[in-house]
């Protein structure tokens, strides 16, 4: 399973473990405040709650700084070497004894419970792609113009030039500076893809002519 999905279920188990010893406490305080209370088999219980939440303690720790795989692989291997390490010694308090005895079975609890669950790596994200550079335009072909074919490109670049129709079928060109190029010269750079003539106005309010890229690279040229 994934790291993500090993947290979620290493969570749960952890809160239940919590949850159970948080109630046998609780359980052994309230009998405390009550006199003649029968408390052996309530210490028990809280003794037994509190050593299978220990574990789970370690590992909930762990878990917040190195993450659930490492964090549940160094609390087993920890589990397995304190119970070989305890061996069968015993002590001359009953309470430590019983409390040595609950730990021991808390570890086995937890070590039965965490046992085959395989948390995979995270895999490393593939590194994004760069895209794939646009390829370079192809150079422009620059058209060889007359002067008086520049001179009507000049005129159309600097003089606001405009085709306008004052009666139908009488196109005139007007300008708002300069000299006045010849209509039919404006036709033609036009009709040659040199400049371009902005028919979305109406032709009796005037419509502009300005220069293409074509255009603007003969005047560079």
């Amino acid at each position: 399973m994934d790291n993500a999905t090993a947290y979620r279920i290493l969570t749960a188990r952890a809160e239940d473990a919590f949850h159970d010893d948080s109630k046998a406490r609780a359980r052994l305080t309230d009998a405390l405040a009550i006199d003649g209370a029968q408390l052996d088999g309530l210490m028990d219980a809280a003794l037994n709650s509190a050593g299978r939440a220990k574990p789970w303690h370690k590992l909930v720790k762990r878990m917040e700084i190195e993450g659930p795989r490492e964090a549940l692989t160094k609390t087993r291997e920890e589990a397995v070497e304190i119970l070989l390490q305890w061996g069968f010694g015993m002590s001359t308090s009953l309470v430590s004894n019983a409390q040595r005895l609950a730990e021991q079975d808390g570890l086995r609890r937890f070590l039965s419970a965490t046992d085959g669950m395989e948390i995979s790596e995270d895999e490393t994200p593939a590194p994004a792609e760069e895209p794939t550079p646009e390829p370079a335009p192809a150079p422009m072909e620059v058209p060889k113009a007359t002067p008086a074919q520049k001179r009507t490109l000049e005129a159309i670049r600097d003089n606001g030039v405009k085709l306008q129709e004052f009666r139908v079928g009488k196109a005139t060109v007007n300008v708002e500076r300069g000299d006045r190029p010849r209509k039919d010269m404006v036709e033609w750079v036009i009709t040659q893809g040199w400049a371009q003539q902005d028919t979305t106005r109406p032709l009796f309010h005037g419509q502009p002519v300005t220069l293409t890229a074509v255009g603007e690279a003969i005047l560079a040229g």
